[in-house]
């Protein structure tokens, strides 16, 4: 049986990826710096041909988004080796409004190298995860009742990590995912004061959004150890939402598996259920 391997292999979505893989009894193989079935780094070329030895379809996560990165070291390199190694289908997880940003956004020449590869190729570009709020960034705030992000009254449609992952299995082992750039969004915009509230009710606190300046919280992200140009590149993006810029819900989920994404508020009773705001 053919192989596929899973960049990020034990992230966010990579885990993910590798449970619908595994559910369907397909062969899969894990990749990740720690923790995963092979040993890989993106920033380590020397580790990429054990990892894509006999992969039939990889996925491909590019972790690191600081400006000034040499993307043509990366991404576009690892996507020749992998065609090379024999790879015959490559889904990469891209990002909401790539499509619209200049040369300079950070994924813009993951997707030229994956649309340029001669294989099949599919693009992902999700809107904010509805995990973040429990497994990433915002998680800390939630916890201290707190979240202070520069968001406004900004709203946008967070979109499930299963969601993500069961159409990237989809487009891993499906041909008729070749070619197709898939939006995949929630089915309605929500304000983070309102994802507060939700969650505020689902675990029985008071949790509130704060407002804060885009200047002050780049300052508050610096003195907590994150680079500058990683700061303010968080932070614009966050801007972009409190200015009305927000992704639009989009029906790529629906498109992809022929049912509607995972509402916001099903993530949250899940989540509130799992215990993992306790």
């Amino acid at each position: 049986m053919e192989k596929i391997l899973v960049l990020g292999g034990t992230g966010k979505t990579g885990r993910r990826v590798v449970r619908h893989l595994k559910a369907a009894g397909i062969r899969v193989s894990a990749a990740s710096r720690t923790g995963g079935d092979v040993a890989f780094d993106l920033g380590r070329p020397e580790t990429w041909a054990r990892a894509l030895d006999g992969a039939a379809a990889v996925y491909i996560v590019e972790p690191d988004l600081r400006p000034g990165l040499d993307r043509r070291a990366r991404v576009p390199a690892l996507v020749a080796e992998a065609v090379a190694a024999g790879a015959r289908r490559l889904v990469l997880l891209s990002a909401h409004g790539v499509g619209e940003a200049g040369d300079d956004h950070p994924l813009k020449s993951a997707e030229q190298a994956v649309r340029e590869s001669g294989v099949g190729w599919t693009l992902l570009r999700p809107d904010w995860f509805s995990q973040n709020f429990s497994e990433a960034f915002w998680r800390q705030g939630i916890l201290a009742g707190t979240l202070a992000l520069p968001t406004g009254d900004g709203r946008t449609p967070f979109v499930d990590a299963e969601d993500i992952a069961e159409v990237a299995a989809a487009a891993l082992t499906d041909e008729r995912h070749s070619g197709r750039i898939y939006y995949l969004t929630g089915p309605r915009a929500v304000a983070f004061g309102e994802a507060a509230d939700l969650i505020g009710r689902a675990t029985g606190r008071t949790i509130r959004h704060v407002d804060v300046d885009p200047e002050v919280f780049v300052e508050r992200q610096v003195a907590n150890g994150v680079p500058p140009d990683v700061a303010r590149l968080l932070t614009g993006l966050l801007a972009n939402i409190r200015d009305g810029r927000g992704a639009a819900p989009s029906d790529g989920v629906e498109h992809a598996l022929g049912r509607p994404p995972r509402r916001f508020e099903d993530y949250v009773a899940e989540t509130a259920a799992a215990g993992h705001w306790n």
